[in-house]
């Protein structure tokens, strides 16, 4: 059976002892995932993955840095965000590693055959993306919405310039009872 060729992958052969990068550079489309396209993710993902070996284990560290475009959850503005997303691994290629120890359970920690040839990084960048998406996303542009992301000092200048309105009158009664 043929396998298709992994979009994000390490040659093993590639490691030697040390620290080494890797840059690799694709787009939202080439994951061929429903998810990811409809995250609303535009141009080039960047991942950088850092990898050291010490001996029989290798510990990986993947870095993706992508443009998104977002629609702002309370007034429907178009941003555009940079999203950074990080995720970090652990390959075991001894032998020893293949007993069943707790922690091979583990998502973050893999037991690695040492007759790899390469180690296939292309679902790890996939959730990394994913769970990069903010789950609520506002803009700073409009002030209602600078309500819900401003610092402090800029609500409380806010609250006291113009009149109060009844629901936060409201508010604020509700929070000094239960004080």
């Amino acid at each position: 059976m043929h396998k298709e060729h992994a979009l994000i992958a390490i040659r093993t052969t590639a490691l030697m002892q040390g620290c080494r990068d890797f840059d690799f550079t694709c787009t939202a489309g080439d994951f061929k995932d429903p998810e990811i396209k409809e995250a609303g993710f535009s141009g080039p993902v960047r991942v950088k993955v850092t990898a050291e070996r010490a001996g029989s284990e290798i510990a990986l560290l993947i870095e993706t840095v992508a443009g998104c475009d977002f629609a702002c959850d309370i007034c429907l503005a178009p941003i555009h965000r940079e999203l950074n997303g990080s995720y970090r691994l652990f390959f075991d290629c001894s032998d020893s590693g293949a007993q069943e120890t707790p922690e091979a359970d583990s998502d973050e920690y893999r037991i690695l055959d040492r007759t790899a040839v390469e180690i296939d990084l292309t679902e790890d960048v996939r959730e990394t993306l994913r769970l990069s998406v903010p789950m609520k996303v506002t803009c700073t542009g409009n002030p209602d919405c600078r309500l819900y992301t401003g610092t402090q000092e800029e609500q409380d200048e806010q609250a006291s310039e113009g009149s109060r309105s009844s629901w936060k009158d409201g508010l604020e009664k509700l929070k000094k009872k239960y004080r």
